[in-house]
């Protein structure tokens, strides 16, 4: 903003706070002639005044521009009365104080400008401190929004994986359960092999007994036979193939129990087997596991510097809202300091 270009709702606050110390309306178009005129440096005209205090009619602020310039040049001009000096002399002089009262309200004036300018760029910088701390404190605000969505992010983060933690000690649960019914199994498959063997020991031995003891009848009917060899010959006979027959069911049995036996090998190595599988989905589901220990671990200690980076965050918006307070304050001091009189002074008149 120019010194050409008034602050428009500055102007506004003034006439309003003349509006009450100036009922009358001549009175107050008088006011706002003065303040356009000396404050803001503005001509006042009929339609500006009118347009700014709206009261009256068209003639109300037209009379109080015309009594503004009479009193105006009834201030500026000087009139030199002393009874020994010539009229010329008196006119000269009287134009000379005239001059001079000009010469220093240009000044004031031109000082005065001087001012405004200074306090408008002061202004001015104080505006554009003002934009760059807000700009600062979008932009803070937007990245304190970033750091509150990574936040969230990480929240729910931290909260899937806890629930693929639990999904997967469900997991391990349910597998060591499984482990624990195979080795159950494993130990019943065990138990019935040693009966197994158990049992085949005693057929073993029943038929071993057998055996022995058709060894001692086929000895004692050879004694026999050795005696009476032609009477006894089919009956020895007939207990050659008893015991060939006893001896064939005992070879029977024996392959049958071998066969078991191998069957029962077979099936303990395969549930060794499928107990090796388990224990090795034990061992990739618990490193599955710590992985996700750690990551969660991870995630909390990036949500944990977020948390303070939100507090940084919120620190520097503090500061830079201080800033902003300072810079309006002074502002404010500045256009106090700088805010000329109402009227000029009226010059001295020549002594008598």
């Amino acid at each position: 903003m120019t010194t050409s270009e008034p602050n428009e709702k500055q102007l506004l606050a003034d006439i309003d706070a003349l509006r009450s110390q100036f009922p009358q309306t001549q009175d107050l178009y008088r006011e706002v002639c003065v303040l356009l005129f000396f404050r803001y440096g503005l001509t006042p005209t009929t339609n500006k005044l009118y347009q700014l205090v709206r009261k009256g009619s068209m003639s109300a602020p037209a009379e109080a521009l015309n009594k503004f310039w009479e009193d105006l040049r009834d201030k500026s001009r000087v009139r030199i009365e002393h009874p020994d000096l010539p009229e010329s002399l008196k006119t000269a002089a009287g134009e000379l104080v005239a001059t001079l009262w000009s010469s220093a309200q240009g000044a004031a004036q031109d000082g005065l400008e001087t001012l405004r300018s200074e306090a408008q760029a002061q202004v001015a910088e104080a505006r554009q401190a003002q934009a760059t701390a807000e700009a600062d404190r979008d932009t803070a605000r937007a990245s304190h929004a970033r750091a509150r969505q990574t936040l969230e992010q990480a929240h729910i983060r931290v909260g899937e994986l806890e629930q693929a933690l639990a999904a997967r000690d469900a997991t391990i649960a349910a597998m060591e359960g499984q482990l624990h019914a195979a080795r159950g199994e494993n130990a019943g498959l065990l138990q019935k092999l040693d009966d197994a063997r158990r049992d085949f020991g005693l057929e073993l031995e029943k038929v071993r007994t057998s055996a022995s003891l058709a060894e001692e009848r086929f000895r004692a009917a050879e004694a026999r036979a050795l005696m009476e060899i032609d009477r006894e010959r089919t009956a020895a006979s007939k207990l050659h193939k008893e015991m060939e027959g006893l001896r064939s069911n005992a070879e029977q049995a024996a392959e049958r129990h071998r066969t078991e036996l191998a069957s029962l090998q077979e099936q303990l190595g395969n549930y060794r087997q499928r107990a090796g599988e388990l224990e090795g989905n034990l061992k990739a589901v618990t490193a599955s596991r710590d992985l996700a220990v750690d990551d969660l671990r991870a995630a909390r200690s990036l949500l944990e510097d977020k948390h303070a980076q939100s507090v940084r965050t919120e620190s520097l918006v503090a500061d830079l809202r201080l800033q902003v307070e300072e810079a309006q304050r002074k502002i404010e001091e500045v256009g106090k300091a700088n805010k000329p009189s109402r009227t000029p002074r009226k010059p001295k008149a020549v002594p008598q």
